[in-house]
């Protein structure tokens, strides 16, 4: 979906940051939902999204020239993708809308990057599985790219390369698999979160996340949990927990 959102797009800063959306001003609808930006072009906004319940539904029911309540931009951003290493970007499912957006910016820098994107079925891709252009993708069910998850290419791409840095949004099992990989293998890596957040401001607490090599003795919830709306949701690959 692209909207015109000139205001939004005056206070963006880069890949990594979402919207908050309120889909509906009914009682029902109240909680509004964090869509993160997949491009942004002079005064347009694009974001990403797949059907899965009313919420989605009534988003996509929405016709032109309609308005909608966003909060926004929210987050922080990718950073070191510009510096001296090769940039891994991987997007599992509906996290493939800020690794997109970077990937966009690699390319209108001249950045050489790598672009590993995972689904459940070919049906779910909308683009082409070209490894010569360094662009993989794979399926679960093997019938687009390669078959099974994202981290066999993610582990052949890392061993190609002298100097890798991967950049990663998808679901949480995704996420624990690459944190430990990356981590095992000392390389550096952001990884954006996904998270439930009904307010994006930090009021709610619905994003807490626990932080990773928290000292015994720290009292304070913040000291143990980040909130992803706050502090993220972009975060080094040592930061937090996905246990």
């Amino acid at each position: 979906m692209e909207f015109s959102a000139p205001g939004i797009v005056s206070y963006y800063t880069g890949p990594g940051q979402f919207l908050e959306i309120l889909l509906d001003n009914k009682w029902s609808f109240t909680v509004r939902r964090p869509m993160s930006i997949a491009n942004v072009e002079e005064k347009h906004i694009t974001i990403i999204y797949k059907i899965f319940g009313q919420g989605t539904t009534l988003l996509a029911e929405r016709k032109i020239g309609e308005i909608l309540d966003i909060l926004g931009p929210i987050g922080n951003v990718f950073s070191g993708w510009q510096g001296n290493f090769v940039p891994i970007l991987v997007g599992g499912g509906v996290g493939l809308a800020p690794i997109l957006n970077l990937f966009k910016e690699c390319q209108k820098h001249q950045i050489h990057s790598k672009l590993i994107i995972g689904a459940k079925t070919g049906r779910e891709h909308f683009m082409d599985h070209e490894p010569s252009n360094g662009i993989f993708l794979t399926t679960d069910d093997g019938t687009l790219g390669n078959s099974g998850t994202v981290m066999p290419s993610l582990k052949k791409v890392c061993a190609d390369i002298d100097n890798p840095m991967v950049f990663a949004c998808g679901p949480l099992p995704m996420l624990k698999s690459m944190q430990d990989f990356v981590i095992q293998n000392k390389i550096p890596a952001q990884l954006s979160v996904e998270s439930y957040m009904g307010c994006g401001t930090g009021l709610c607490q619905g994003c807490a996340i626990k932080r990773r090599n928290v000292k015994e003795m720290a009292h304070s919830y913040h000291e143990r949990y980040s909130l992803v709306c706050m502090d993220g949701p972009v975060y080094s690959a040592s930061e937090v927990c996905f246990d």
